[in-house]
């Protein structure tokens, strides 16, 4: 879907729906009959305004997105003035500000290259993951995908069902559980190595396109590890958590 030329705007959404995703995010469905769609990898500002004026504006990454329609996963941050709101208050028939959508780096488009793609997430970052790998599948794109996917714990996947019914020879999904694991597991748990992170992903020779988001520590250490292996930093397009 390409919308690069359309300029962000503000848009009022109604929440359509609202339901746990793990045990402390809520998935959030969102009705936005003047949102133009976006491409997979974008973002978008939420504002709150509370009944003295005072304003909060925070980015989160697009989980899906078509005309009209949005998904979000909300991690609640404890410390934070929008995402508590979003997770704990918000119910259907609210209504929402919205921005976007945002950014133009940390995107994929269908039939840009027939190059590999490694996608890395942690946590949370699995967010705008998901949605590339969900145009990946609309597409009907034959670039290989694979996602590794560091978590804490089973519970704590986004969009479990969703990923499973992606899967397919064009892609692939490997978990690392960095606390618990399901059972029945066969691997280790803990957290991701520079050595586990080589066995797991596209090797350098083959040049994948790789796309890393989660936490700023998780990103920093998987980019430097990149490096180290001998993938070229132009190749790795990074995405960090937003505000609180």
């Amino acid at each position: 879907m390409q919308t690069r030329h359309r300029p962000p705007t503000w848009h009022v959404a109604t929440v359509v729906e609202t339901r746990p995703e793990t045990p402390n995010a809520v998935r959030l469905i969102l009705d936005v009959p003047t949102w133009p769609g976006s491409e997979a990898g974008t973002h978008l500002d939420v504002r709150l305004t509370a009944p003295d004026g005072y304003q909060a504006t925070r980015s989160y990454s697009l989980a899906t997105s078509e005309p009209g329609r949005i998904v979000l996963g909300i991690n609640e941050l404890p410390d934070g003035e929008v995402s508590p709101f979003l997770v704990r208050e918000v119910r259907a028939g609210d209504k929402l500000e919205i921005h976007g959508p945002l950014g133009s780096y940390f995107l994929w488009r269908p039939g840009s290259s027939n190059r590999p793609v490694q996608l890395i997430a942690g946590g949370s970052g699995v967010v705008p993951l998901h949605a590339i790998a969900t145009a990946h599948a609309a597409a009907s794109d034959p670039s290989l995908f694979r996602l590794l996917y560091s978590v804490r714990t089973p519970a704590h996947v986004y969009f479990r069902d969703e990923l499973a019914a992606l899967v397919r020879p064009s892609f692939t999904v490997d978990y690392v559980y960095t606390r618990q694991a399901p059972q029945g597991w066969a691997g280790t748990v803990g957290r991701l190595t520079r050595d586990s992170l080589a066995s797991m992903t596209t090797a350098p020779h083959e040049r994948a396109r790789i796309f890393v988001c989660g936490s700023t520590g998780f990103v920093e250490t998987i980019a430097a590890w990149l490096l180290e292996l001998g993938h070229s930093a132009r190749d790795i397009l990074t995405e960090r958590f937003g505000g609180l």
